[in-house]
C-alpha cells in the first residue's frame, strides 16, 4: 500500500492526509474545487504550526507533509489508489452519489471505506461495484490527536478487506478496533446515550454543569463533563448523530431531549459559534 485515495479535504479529511503523509504515504486528494483544496492546505499547515509554536512537531514536517499530497478536481486520477477513503458530508445521499462515481474510476483490487460516523456502512457498500471490497474507518476529530480507529465490517466484506483496513490503521500509528456495523457502532453507542442522558439531567435540576463535570471527572475518571465535551463536540453534530441511530432503532436511549433541540434552533451549537450548553446562565 503506497498511494491513498481521500475523497474531501475538510476537517476530517484534512486530519486523515496528514496521518497517511506523516507515515510516509502518498495522497491523492479529491475535492469539487481548487478553493476547497487550498482550504485543505491551509488547514494542515495551520495544525502543524500550531504544534510547532508549542514545541510538539518539528517545523520541518510540514515540508515533508506537503510534498506527498496531490489535490485533484478529475475522479479519473484515482485509478492507480491502493485504498480510498470517503470524508465527505454526513449525508447519505452525497456519500452515495461520490461513492458511486468513484467506484468507476478505482481499480477492482481497490479497497473502499468510509469514514462515516454513525451510517449503515452495509447500506453504502451496496454503491460500489465490488461491496466486497467495502468497509468503514471511523476517525475520531482530531484525527491528528484521536488514536482510535473504529474499523467497521459491513455484512459483505471479506476478511481480506478487514485485514487490509486494520494494517493500514497500524500503517499510520492509530489504534484499530475492529466493530460489527451496528447504528453507532461502538464509542457512539456507548457515548450518545450518556450525553442525551447528561442534558437531561441538567435540563431537570439535578445538578449544575460544573458539579455534573466534578462528579464524572472524580467519580468516573473522565477528562472532562459532558456539557463541555457536547460544546466542543457541536451540539448540532450531536444532533444529528443521534437522530440518526434514533431513527435505525427507535432506541429511547437515543431520543433528542428538548433542551438538545431547542439550543440547536437557537443557533448555540458550542465552540463554533462562542456560546453553547455549558456557558447556560444558572440557576435556569
Amino acid at each position: 500500500m503506497q498511494t491513498i485515495g481521500v475523497l474531501g479535504f475538510g476537517s476530517m479529511g484534512a486530519g486523515i492526509v496528514d496521518l497517511c503523509a506523516r507515515a510516509g504515504l502518498s495522497v491523492l486528494v479529491l475535492d469539487q474545487s481548487q478553493e476547497r483544496l487550498d482550504a485543505g492546505h491551509r488547514a494542515i499547515g495551520e495544525f502543524h504550526a500550531s504544534g510547532a509554536a508549542r514545541g510538539l512537531t518539528d517545523p520541518a514536517l510540514l515540508e515533508q507533509v506537503t510534498a506527498r499530497i496531490t489535490g485533484t478536481l478529475d475522479p479519473a486520477d484515482l485509478a492507480g489508489v491502493d485504498l480510498v477513503i470517503e470524508a465527505v458530508t454526513e449525508d447519505e445521499r452525497i456519500k452515495a452519489d461520490v461513492l458511486t462515481r468513484i467506484a468507476a474510476h478505482v481499480s477492482d483490487v481497490c479497497v473502499i471505506a468510509s469514514n462515516t460516523s454513525g451510517l449503515s456502512v452495509t447500506r453504502l457498500a451496496t454503491y460500489v461495484s465490488h461491496p466486497e471490497r467495502f468497509g468503514g474507518l471511523h476517525f475520531f476529530n482530531p484525527a491528528q490527536l484521536m488514536r482510535l480507529v473504529e474499523v467497521v465490517r459491513p455484512i459483505q466484506a471479506d476478511e481480506s478487506t478487514v485485514a487490509t483496513l486494520v494494517a493500514f490503521a497500524e500503517r499510520i500509528e492509530r489504534h484499530p478496533v475492529v466493530v460489527k456495523d451496528r447504528p453507532g457502532f461502538l464509542v457512539n453507542h456507548l457515548l450518545i446515550p450518556y450525553l442525551n442522558q447528561a442534558i437531561q439531567e441538567y435540563d431537570d435540576g439535578l445538578a449544575t454543569c460544573a458539579d455534573l463535570a466534578t462528579a464524572v471527572k472524580l467519580g468516573l475518571g473522565y477528562p472532562m463533563g459532558p456539557l463541555q465535551l457536547l460544546d466542543r463536540i457541536g451540539l448540532d453534530t450531536h444532533l444529528h448523530a443521534t437522530g440518526v441511530i434514533h431513527a435505525d432503532t427507535a432506541d429511547p436511549r437515543f431520543a433528542a431531549p428538548v433542551l438538545l433541540r431547542e439550543l440547536v434552533a437557537a443557533g448555540r451549537l458550542g465552540r463554533k459559534t462562542g456560546s453553547g450548553i455549558s456557558d447556560l446562565e444558572e440557576p435556569r
